[in-house]
């Protein structure tokens, strides 16, 4: 009996995808009231960086978003980073064909992660180019 706007619970399946147990852990605390608070005005419920990333992408804060994600993630969690971008096509395009474009520029940059001396640059190019997707 929780009412939600469609939006605000896109912005969690979308932080957490394919992984529905973790969008239901991070639903539950974020609900109050019989309502689904927007990820960034919950008080007391569970924030990730994954939320806040996609509440920024869709504010159109791309550099914001990316200095979250950089400042959020270590080299370590590079291959999980890589999977939240291409669970998430719709945000670098809405066409199949900018989809596509999106796929290559994730693919490329999780191949040459091993490769650069810095994870922040790597992460950064990538969101710099996804976003410029045309």
């Amino acid at each position: 009996d929780v009412e939600f706007d469609l939006d605000t619970l896109d912005t969690y399946v979308k932080a957490t995808y394919p992984d529905l147990r973790k969008c239901l852990n991070l639903v539950q605390p974020n609900s109050q009231g019989g309502q689904l608070l927007q990820p960034g005005r919950a008080d007391v419920g569970t924030q990730d960086w994954r939320l806040k990333s996609v509440e920024l992408f869709k504010a159109g804060q791309v550099r914001q978003a990316r200095m979250l994600i950089a400042q959020s993630t270590s080299p370590d969690d590079a291959d999980e980073v890589f999977t939240w971008m291409y669970n998430n096509l719709d945000l670098w395009g809405t066409t199949p064909e900018r989809q596509d474009q999106a796929i290559i520029i994730i693919r490329n940059s999780a191949a040459n992660a091993s490769l650069v001396a810095d994870h922040e640059i790597n992460l950064s190019a990538t969101i710099v180019e996804l976003c410029g997707i045309k």
